[in-house]
């Protein structure tokens, strides 16, 4: 069970990390736009929004559950998550706050994730 995350934000990279690190959840970001096999992608929507349809169609088609995130406001950016297949688009805000109870309805995690909270 793994989870990889596409980001070139470092901040945002750091941020999601060491959130699922704490959750025993091992863990790697990438800078890139090569799929991995992974259990879920963590996809940050306004990253190179060229390079991410093929990415997205690459993981779903390797069985990764692809969890999509874009700000509040960007609701293009939202759409597109959902038009490239992500299995949920989350706000950046959800992403950082909830990502325990996002995770768990992942089947693969569910069972291996402490119980998530609101």
């Amino acid at each position: 069970m793994s989870v990889v995350i596409y980001e070139r934000n470092l901040m945002w990279g750091v941020r999601l990390r060491n959130a699922l690190a704490t959750l025993g959840v091992p863990v790697s970001v990438r800078d890139h736009h090569q799929p991995e096999p992974a259990v879920v992608a963590i996809v940050n929507l306004g990253d190179a929004p060229e390079a991410l349809a093929p990415l997205i169609q690459a993981l779903k088609a390797q069985g990764t559950y692809v969890l999509g995130h874009a700000g509040h406001k960007e609701k293009p950016l939202h759409k597109l998550g959902n038009e490239w297949g992500c299995h949920y688009v989350a706000t950046n805000s959800e992403i950082a706050n909830k990502l325990p109870k996002l995770l768990a309805q992942v089947p693969a995690l569910a069972i291996s994730l402490p119980a998530a909270t609101e």
